[in-house]
């Protein structure tokens, strides 16, 4: 799997297939191979979009494909979504498959034995758990320890360290990989939102603004202020020192790139080979650090 990842969030909604299709040849031409998608991602379009790009376009050998599914975590629910997205995506397998979120309504056993059976009937190599917390992503691991916990992926960046708590910890403990998704902190770590908010951007979009607005604050911007005075000193953009500090974070395997268009995947292709100085890491880990107390830090 490569260490930079492109999420299909917009795909069939604000980005067009034939957009995707760009994006998907710019990500392989780089070297990338995970294409991260979900069942849910313009109610199913996204998958169809990437089933029409495997018949005709993109050979399945060369991506990672990965697929989410679960909102209703049951047995039934899961194996379900998991079938509907083969289905869409036109494929027999995905390689992993991950557990959108948590379902108050579902025992984890219950949604971990649909994730074996995912595994042992051949629908998916690996399986995993995406924005789940520590215990849960623990006592997942534990029951299936006859297939493996392969991958836990969760929001992660420099203006959202809460993974840092526990999930990274239990990670490194447990041996899963973290992909980082919202790795520029939902856009505003590319410096876009420094002195306005751009009328093409997310913050501006009817349906996206909600999911920008948590980071368009004070203690945000001091972040994206010391981000872009790090980035400037280095030479790169915003968005690529941003990057940069997610792929060099413990545990992390992958970040995932939700790019709208082939432009802003190239900016964030070229991050890839940025090494962060040491005194540049412990800028952005001071302005940015995680209140962290009792029961983490005894």
């Amino acid at each position: 799997m490569s260490q930079l990842g492109l999420g299909t969030m917009t795909w069939g909604r604000d980005t067009d297939a034939a957009t995707a299709a760009e994006q998907l040849h710019d990500l392989l031409d780089a070297g990338g191979t995970l294409l991260d998608t979900a069942s849910t991602y313009g109610m199913g379009e996204a998958e169809r979009i990437i089933g029409n790009l495997l018949h005709g376009t993109v050979h399945r050998s060369e991506l990672v494909l990965c697929t989410k599914g679960g909102r209703d975590a049951s047995r039934r629910g899961l194996l379900a979504d998991l079938d509907g997205s083969l289905q869409r995506l036109r494929t027999d397998h995905v390689d992993l498959f991950l557990v959108a979120c948590p379902d108050p309504a579902t025992p984890l056993e219950e949604t971990v034995s649909a994730l074996r059976q995912a595994v042992t009937s051949g629908r998916a190599r690996y399986v995993g758990l995406s924005n789940h917390p520590g215990w849960a992503s623990a006592r997942a691991a534990s029951l299936l320890d006859d297939v493996g916990l392969a991958a836990l992926e969760v929001e992660y960046s420099l203006v959202q360290r809460g993974v840092e708590r526990e999930v990274q910890p239990a990670a490194s403990a447990l041996g899963a990989g973290l992909i980082a998704w919202s790795p520029l902190g939902r856009g505003v770590l590319t410096g876009k939102y420094r002195r306005t908010v751009p009328a093409d951007s997310r913050a501006a979009s009817p349906h996206l603004a909600g999911f920008v607005e948590p980071y368009l604050t004070e203690r945000a911007a001091a972040v994206v202020e010391a981000t872009a005075t790090a980035a400037h000193g280095l030479g790169r953009t915003p968005a690529e020192v941003a990057l940069a500090w997610v792929l060099a974070r413990e545990a992390v395997a992958c970040a995932i790139v939700g790019a709208r268009t082939p432009g802003q995947l190239r900016q964030a292709i070229a991050a890839a080979d940025l090494e962060l100085p040491e005194e540049v890491h412990a800028a952005l880990d001071d302005v940015s650090d995680l209140e962290v107390g009792y029961p983490e830090r005894w």
